[in-house]
Formats: structure tokens, C-alpha cells, sequence
């Protein structure tokens, strides 16, 4: 049986972790919970000035319930994945009306907020309240593929085998768990990363599957990058950007005149409406939701 990589992982980690607020003893488990939300496809870079601009602005989740969910969505910038933002409103508002205004410590109670799946109930409950739970990010999937599994790449859609190899290799106990599964998911956002692995500076390279098979290279379905320029998701950045900087409602001109395409720009605002994030009103002109 291969050795345990808890050890030369942690100890690694304490000399390298970044210097995040979120990872602070004074962060709340609301403030992990936002951090958790906003980083999800999205560079840590991106993230910090809009999470402290979020936590001095909406440092409860009764201040974030207390105003429109359209406010919430002027505040995400251009993080992206704009839906996010309202489902943070929404995961604000239950925690006020259901908890008291408390980020739940329990991982199935988590698990019913608005908004939360199963890695965000996971990791809230590991980071902010130190228990013992698998959390299973794209980085972690890909540091225990290459360890254990001697693939480049983990597949596309997470498996009940990943699960169950995460949980297989957690401490017992859960403070040093919580411990583990951040140090881990760093480990493959700076180490092991998915282009170009510093392999040299990993603490487990010795116990490295895929390196001490050679690094074979991924034979997998295509992984193709995702595009932007040019896409609805972009046309919907756009058209949002105008409603975010806009102190009221917008004439329907002014949402025009951001995207050339008039067809995709009409399917991209329909599409808006249709997620929540735009308001149509009566008057003909359009809004972020009240």
C-alpha cells in the first residue's frame, strides 16, 4: 500500500499557502462562504478586490438579504457567471429568515441553502467550522488523479471513485482533515497544476503515480478550452455591464448599441430575463431585479 501523503502535504502547505483573507482565523463562515461562491471558475486574482468590497459592504448575510438581489448583481462586476450573485442573495435571505442570520454548521443543512452544491457544503463546512468532509474542487480532482489514479487529467465528470478515493485518504482527525483538503486543493492551484505542472517543488513526488510511470499523457476525450469573444456569454457580459453602470432603468437603445449582432443580442437579453438577472418593465425600458 502506498504511504499516506498527509505528512510532507501539510507541511508543505504551512510554508507555502498564500496569504488569502479568507483563510484568516478571523474570517467568518459567512466570508468563507462568499469566497467559496465567488471563486468557483473564477482566478483568486479576480476574486479579492470583489470579496472585500462584498465583506465591507455586506459583512452578515441580514445585510446582503436586506437589499434588492439586483444590487448584488451591480456588485459582481465582472467576475462573470453572473447567476451566481443572485443565488448568493438567495442563499443571504434563507440564512436570515431559517438560521438567524448564521451560516449553518451543519454539512446537510448547508446543502439546502440556495445556491450551495455538494463541494460549496463541503468546503464551508471544512474551512469555516473544521470537519471532516471530502472537497473534491476541479484542482484537488486533478492532484489525486496523478497521485493515486497515474492519469494526467481527471474525467470530465466527477465519479463516485473520486469520491470515494478522497475519503479514503482522509485524516481521521477533523480539524487535520479541514487542514488536508485545503492544502491539497493549493497544492493544485500552485504545484500541480493543469498545463504546466511544477513537478520539482511537489512534496509527494515520490508517491506520484503518474510521474513515476513517465507522465503519460492524457488520452482522454478532447479537453477543449473554453471560448469567449464572440459568444452569448459574452454578448450577456455587455449588455449587463450597461444595466450594472446604469444609476436607473435603461431605454432598450442603450442595451442596442453594446452588441452588433442583433439576433444573438435579443437571444442573449431574453436569456437574462429568463435567468432573473434582468427586470423588462412595463415602460419598455429593462432593469437589474428589484
Amino acid at each position: 500500500m502506498a504511504p499516506m501523503p498527509t505528512e510532507p502535504v501539510l507541511s508543505w502547505y504551512e510554508k507555502n499557502a498564500r496569504d488569502l483573507p479568507w483563510r484568516e482565523p478571523s474570517a467568518t463562515p459567512w466570508s468563507i462562504l462568499v469566497s467559496e461562491l465567488m471563486l468557483q471558475q473564477t482566478p483568486v486574482v479576480r476574486v479579492l478586490p470583489v470579496w472585500r468590497e462584498w465583506m465591507e459592504r455586506w459583512p452578515t448575510p441580514a445585510a446582503l438579504a436586506a437589499e434588492p438581489s439586483g444590487e448584488a448583481v451591480r456588485a459582481w462586476g465582472r467576475l462573470g457567471y453572473p447567476r451566481r450573485a443572485l443565488r448568493l442573495h438567495a442563499c443571504a435571505v434563507a440564512i436570515t429568515e431559517r438560521h438567524g442570520g448564521e451560516v449553518p454548521d451543519d454539512h446537510a443543512t448547508l446543502l439546502a441553502l440556495p445556491g450551495v452544491g455538494a463541494y460549496t457544503a463541503a468546503a464551508v463546512a471544512s474551512f469555516a467550522f473544521e470537519q471532516r468532509h471530502a472537497v473534491l474542487d476541479t484542482n484537488v480532482r486533478r492532484v489525486l488523479a496523478r497521485l493515486r489514479t497515474g492519469v494526467e487529467h481527471p474525467p470530465k465528470t466527477q465519479t463516485r471513485a473520486e469520491v470515494a478515493l478522497a475519503e479514503s485518504l482522509l485524516p481521521e482527525d477533523p480539524a487535520t482533515a479541514a487542514r488536508w483538503a485545503v492544502a491539497v486543493m493549493e497544492l493544485g492551484a500552485l504545484v500541480c497544476t493543469a498545463r504546466s505542472p511544477r513537478c520539482a517543488d511537489c512534496p509527494v513526488l515520490d508517491q506520484c503515480a503518474w510521474y513515476l510511470d513517465g507522465k503519460p499523457p492524457y488520452d482522454g476525450p478532447p479537453r477543449r478550452g473554453q471560448t469567449y469573444a464572440g459568444t452569448d456569454r459574452q454578448c450577456r457580459g455587455r449588455l449587463l455591464a450597461v444595466l450594472r453602470e446604469a444609476h436607473g432603468p435603461v431605454e432598450k437603445t442603450a442595451l442596442d448599441i453594446v452588441w452588433s449582432d442583433a439576433v444573438q443580442r435579443e437571444r442573449a437579453l431574453d436569456g437574462l430575463i429568463s435567468d432573473g438577472l434582468v427586470d423588462p418593465l412595463e415602460d419598455g425600458r429593462y432593469a437589474l431585479p428589484s
